[in-house]
């Protein structure tokens, strides 16, 4: 029997519920619905609290759902603890928020330390070769960079193949300076 695992986000919420599912089935396996009657807001809320860890571990939305959804599973289980509920079950609950909590930290500290890709950021600090001299002018040319032809300047003499840095920009007009110079 060969198991194939598909990836994407549809995969990690299904992977969720199904924790979810394992994780309760047995704490609720005892008493079953009984349970439920006790106080069913102290469920809900705690539903409606792994719902927004869920959502914000799926949005980009900078911690408020997740923050949100620990409060009410925390609330949820303030309820529960005055009721008589089986320690399997606040155990699992417990877990389950960890969990999720977890997975959400992970998740955006793998977004942090991202390199800029766009702008006056990326350009800054590129190397690229000088394609062409501008007239008769050994300070002005145009290079390839980023898909785009661009115009330099450069307070040295520049030559065509010679390999340039991007020191800064002024509109659409790019400073360079030999990159041998700046220790590249």
């Amino acid at each position: 029997m060969q198991i194939v695992v598909a990836e994407g986000p549809v995969n990690i919420r299904c992977m969720t519920v199904a924790l979810l599912l394992i994780l309760s089935g047995p704490a609720l396996a005892g008493d079953g619905l009984a349970l439920w009657a006790t106080n069913p807001l102290a469920f809900w809320l705690i539903a409606l609290g792994v719902t927004l860890l869920i959502a914000e571990a799926a949005l980009p939305n900078y911690g408020v759902a997740g923050l949100g959804g620990i409060v009410l599973c925390l609330i949820g289980a303030l309820i529960l603890t005055n009721a008589d509920v089986p320690v399997p079950l606040m155990i699992s609950l417990g877990l389950v928020s960890a969990l999720l909590l977890v997975a959400l930290v992970i998740r955006a500290l793998k977004t942090r330390p991202r390199h800029p890709v766009s702008g006056d950021a990326a350009l800054l600090g590129s190397v690229t070769t000088i394609n062409a001299l501008q007239g008769a002018s050994h300070h002005h040319g145009w290079v390839q960079l980023e898909g785009e032809q661009w115009q330099v300047t450069c307070a040295t003499p520049l030559r065509p193949g010679q390999a340039v840095r991007v020191i800064a920009r002024k509109g659409l007009l790019l400073e360079v300076a030999p990159a041998d110079a700046q220790g590249a």
